[in-house]
């Protein structure tokens, strides 16, 4: 496998490196707009360890392609991510493979603090048919990065998943694979009283089945859904119902799905 840092525009790597099933890139530099970090020589359908930079915590994903490409973000779209991400003159960025233990533990099936807006092959991922006046702090993949911070809104810690003020917003989530799960935990923001919050929503499955779930108003609690399902390639949340309350302004903060690749 390869690690690569270069620019769109000339596509020279300002620094490389190589390796087997472990890599690590540790190189000194500024990064630049425009640049491109480039994890190649991954095997289709294979699980990795990705760690795009020292503060953003690694990721357990499958790639159904042999290369992916991580656009270095900056102003508007780095304001999601916390802001000694991508920054200064040291860098650390590293991928690995999985181990079996990993792959087939009993863990939160939705964590991908790397996933990127535009899908790109690489699972989970997170999207929706609206963002909030499409700001990288209201974006889907927000709502899968482990951040649970849901007092304020705006900016890091706070990213979530907003929006718009649209009733038919739909939020789905795409394993990639399918899996077998036992609970679904929903963090909504409280940023009171700008917020409103929701009290009821449909979980739907890829099996043609579904689940409507109540929710009370939380602070900083999760809202926790004893739900259980098989073979599941993506769900989806919807059919969002808001509080009888003057904001308009319910958001996501993170979703969190419990379970094992199913078997």
């Amino acid at each position: 496998m390869k690690i690569s840092v270069y620019n769109e525009w000339d596509h020279v790597d300002k620094a490389f490196s190589e390796g087997g099933d472990n890599v690590v890139l540790a190189w000194d530099g500024e990064y630049r707009k425009g640049d491109i970090i480039e994890f190649s020589g991954m095997t289709q359908g294979k699980y990795y360890v990705v760690k795009v930079d020292a503060a953003i915590d690694p990721a357990l994903v499958m790639v159904e392609q042999e290369s992916v490409m991580f656009p270095v973000p900056f102003y508007e779209k780095k304001t999601s991510y916390n802001p000694l991400a991508f920054w200064g003159n040291r860098h650390y960025v590293s991928i690995r493979s999985a181990a079996d233990y990993e792959i087939k533990g009993y863990r939160n099936l939705a964590l991908n603090p790397f996933d990127q807006h535009e899908g790109t092959g690489v699972y989970p991922h997170a999207s929706a048919n609206v963002e909030t006046r499409g700001e990288a702090v209201f974006a889907a993949r927000n709502a899968i990065d482990g951040c649970i911070a849901t007092l304020s809104h705006g900016e890091w810690p706070y990213e979530s998943w907003g929006i718009n003020r649209q009733d038919d917003a739909e939020f789905t989530l795409d394993f990639g694979t399918e899996v077998d799960f036992d609970k679904i935990v929903l963090y909504t923001r409280a940023d009171f009283p700008h917020d409103n919050w929701w009290v009821e929503a449909t979980f739907s499955f890829s099996d043609g089945t579904s689940e409507v779930v109540h929710m009370d108003k939380k602070v900083a609690e999760p809202h926790v859904f004893e739900i259980k399902r098989e073979g599941i390639r993506w769900l989806k949340l919807g059919k969002l119902i808001k509080a009888d309350d003057p904001s308009p302004f319910p958001a996501l903060t993170q979703i969190e799905v419990y379970g094992k690749n199913h078997n």
